[in-house]
């Protein structure tokens, strides 16, 4: 189950790539700005903003689930069954109601992968796959990992890692970049924002870096859970000291993603306002130079 594949991209590895968004994810950040990527299922989105007046198209594919009220519409979420969702797929003239979610097989994504191959060889791009987090889903990854290295196409995935390592270990030959997440070393502060263990994802980076992969470790930057220079000096000095890796990205907080909640219905729990703290990114870079990091800011 896919979500998106966005070509032409420049900020998920290097060069040129395409990027692959499969659906799946085993932690709940509680800032993450795709929870549309969470579910291994298919999700219904609705923005009342662009519903048009007097059509009842949708409440015809599925009375059951979806109803109109004075107030609007209402749809029925804890009631939708598959084929609610089959009966919804495309029945919206303004796409106020769409599905996220595509069943495509390994093959179908190397069709769509292979037509951008010109643009990896100009400019040493290639693939990369996100989420949701792709070793949700291990045969598809590896496959579609192999077959690009078949093909003389530069891979990369971006993973939290919080997966079983037998999920991991089926790609380690094919992948030839790791955009790593570390987002916190505390156990406590981990579980009470993303809902998982900091212990796995870290034994899963030791295991990886034992491994000798390129990794590049990324730490999105979160006001109240690890936006402050103690957690920022206690993560460098762990990729740093205990990985040994030589890159590292800060993704200040953005909230980009906020209106996605708005259409799955659900409750936005992380801060409403971008991270602005040139002083705590300053620190952050110069601290991981210290440590010998190469480090980059991202917006």
């Amino acid at each position: 189950m896919i979500f998106n594949i966005q070509r032409y991209s420049t900020h998920d590895g290097p060069g040129i790539r395409t990027v692959v968004f499969l659906k799946g994810c085993s932690l709940g950040c509680l800032w993450c700005q795709n929870p549309e990527s969470r579910s291994r299922q298919k999700d219904l989105l609705y923005d009342a903003r662009i519903c048009l007046e007097g059509c009842d198209l949708c409440q015809q594919a599925a009375p059951t689930v979806v109803q109109k009220t004075l107030s609007g519409l209402v749809i029925l979420r804890e009631k939708i069954e598959p084929d609610h969702i089959a009966a919804l797929e495309n029945c919206c003239p303004t796409l106020a109601l769409t599905v996220c979610g595509e069943e495509k097989d390994a093959e179908e994504i190397m069709a769509a992968i292979r037509r951008d191959r010109a643009f990896y060889q100009r400019s040493a791009g290639g693939v990369t796959l996100s989420g949701g987090e792709p070793f949700m889903n291990p045969q598809l990854a590896a496959g579609l990992f192999r077959q690009c290295r078949q093909e003389g196409i530069h891979t990369a995935v971006e993973t939290c890692l919080h997966v079983p390592w037998r999920y991991i270990e089926p790609s380690l030959p094919h992948v030839d970049l790791f955009l790593a997440d570390l987002k916190h070393v505390d156990e406590h502060i981990f579980r009470q924002w993303t809902g998982g263990s900091a212990k796995r994802v870290l034994n899963n980076l030791r295991r990886l870096a034992a491994t000798g992969k390129k990794i590049t470790i990324r730490v999105p930057l979160i006001p109240e859970f690890n936006a402050n220079q103690r957690a920022i000096i206690n993560i460098v000095n762990f990729a740093a000291d205990e990985l040994g890796v030589k890159e590292i990205h800060f993704l200040p907080y953005h909230t980009l993603g906020m209106n996605k909640y708005a259409l799955l219905h659900q409750p936005y729990l992380a801060s409403d306002k971008p991270l602005d703290c040139p002083m705590l990114l300053t620190f952050a870079e110069s601290y991981a130079k210290q440590k010998g990091l190469t480090a980059t800011l991202r917006g």
